[in-house]
């Protein structure tokens, strides 16, 4: 038998996978070499202003900020709170005995005073009443008067000895006895007159009144919780708010000094002053989940602007600081080492970063307690973009080309004095014949 030789291996399939392989790698190294290449470009373009220091951008204008001076004057120091309006006095007009109500003297919502009339029980059966007991007393009156005639004959009949002693004894305990029953009519005809003026209900205290409870024809008596009507004391008027427990040493130092505490009461958008009034009176304790003291301020309400249970925003002049540095609270800005200030010299037109350390703040102002002068200048607007050092241009002053200011200095490229417009193309050609020799 013939001997079959096999047929020769296919290598073109393992040739082309190498040489796709070698291209992939290739290609991923020219991608790495490009990326290198352009991190590289990007981090020098960085560096390069940083490393010109803060003057290296010529290219670009001086910074224009806002200023403000560095002015003395008084801070109020003011705490504000949310209140709530409290009537100083609330009193529910119940009858004192039972009866049908024969009459209402009010209108709802009217506004009454101490004393005033306010409804009228039926007074017929208290009438009968009063005159039961003045005839009652009256009976047992004229018995004591009579006993004591009696007494006072005995008394002379036995100086006499025409009388027993037992006899003289027994009559002056009739007397002591019919005494006392006298006492006990008088005592039943003031409660008899004391129910007659109870059928005539008059308001307690002075005040507005609420709506009313109960109509005329009606059973009223001491017992109805409604009562015949609710007065609320409008004027004054007090407003109850809730003060920082850190606060409570220096009120009380202001209190204990008699200081006049002023209080005004704004609407819920802090725009419209209600009223003003003055500091009433603090709680005796801390509230230990909210860390606040309940506080009371007084209000005469002249103009009834405040309302019971409304909801007001109060605010509380503590104290006055005399003689304070202020700055725009735009001004000040914190930083890694605290608060500080760009100061600006106007006669360079430079700042300078100041370190500075506030006090008390309004709003629109804080006090600088120290770091600064009265009558120094600091930024207020541009701040972002500015460092220790770095030139600026005020408000007001105009720019040339270049970024030279208003001073006559004339930038690259500015035309001089007196030069001409720039000339048109026909005007050139014509002005170069002309000058072109023949």
């Amino acid at each position: 038998m013939d001997r079959q030789i096999p047929p020769p291996a296919d290598t073109s399939h393992r040739t082309r996978s190498r040489r796709t392989s070698l291209l992939g790698t290739i290609a991923a190294l020219l991608v790495l070499a490009a990326l290198g290449g352009l991190a590289w470009y990007l981090v020098q373009q960085t560096k390069a202003p940083d490393a010109a220091g803060p003057g290296a951008r010529r290219g670009l204008p001086p910074t224009t900020v806002g200023i403000a001076t560095v002015e003395k004057q008084d801070i109020p120091v003011i705490v504000e709170a949310l209140g709530t309006v409290t009537a100083s006095a609330v009193a529910t007009v119940r009858p004192q005995v039972t009866g049908v109500l024969q009459k209402v003297h009010y209108t709802e919502g009217q506004v009454v005073k101490a004393g005033q009339l306010l409804a009228t029980i039926d007074p017929r059966q208290f009438e009968m009443a009063l005159m039961q007991a003045t005839g009652q007393r009256q009976r047992d009156e004229a018995q004591l008067e009579n006993a004591r005639v009696t007494l006072a004959r005995y008394k002379t009949l036995l100086e006499q000895d025409s009388i027993a002693r037992q006899e003289v004894d027994s009559q002056a305990a009739l007397v002591k006895q019919l005494e006392g029953t006298v006492a006990v009519d008088r005592a039943a005809e003031g409660t008899a007159r004391l129910n007659l003026s109870h059928t005539r209900i008059t308001a307690p205290i002075g005040g507005r009144l609420g709506l009313r409870a109960v109509d005329v024809g009606n059973l009223v008596s001491s017992s109805d919780a409604a009562g015949i009507a609710d007065i609320t004391q409008v004027s004054p008027i007090d407003v109850e708010f809730s003060l920082p427990q850190d606060l409570v040493p220096e009120l009380r130092e202001r209190l204990d000094a008699n200081a006049e505490l002023p209080v005004e009461a704004l609407d819920r958008a802090r725009v419209n002053v209600l009223d003003t009034g003055r500091f009433l009176a603090l709680d005796n304790q801390v509230d230990p989940e909210t860390g606040t003291v309940r506080a009371k301020a007084r209000f005469t309400n002249a103009k009834g602007a405040l309302f019971p249970s409304q909801f007001v925003n109060a605010r509380l002049l503590l104290r006055t600081i005399s003689g304070a540095m202020t700055v725009p609270v735009n001004a000040v800005r914190h930083g890694g080492n605290g608060d500080y200030v760009y100061v600006v010299n106007t006669a360079d037109r430079k700042v300078a970063l100041r370190a500075v350390k506030r006090g008390q703040a309004t709003v629109d102002k804080v006090q600088i307690v120290s770091g600064l002068e009265a009558g120094e200048k600091v930024v207020t607007e541009g701040a972002d973009r500015l460092k220790d050092g770095a030139s600026v241009t005020l408000p007001g002053e105009a720019r040339r080309p270049g970024g030279a200011r208003g001073n006559g200095a004339q930038g690259p490229g500015a035309q001089a004095q007196g030069d001409a417009p720039p000339m048109s193309q026909g005007e050139r050609r014509r002005r170069s014949a002309q000058t072109t020799p023949q």
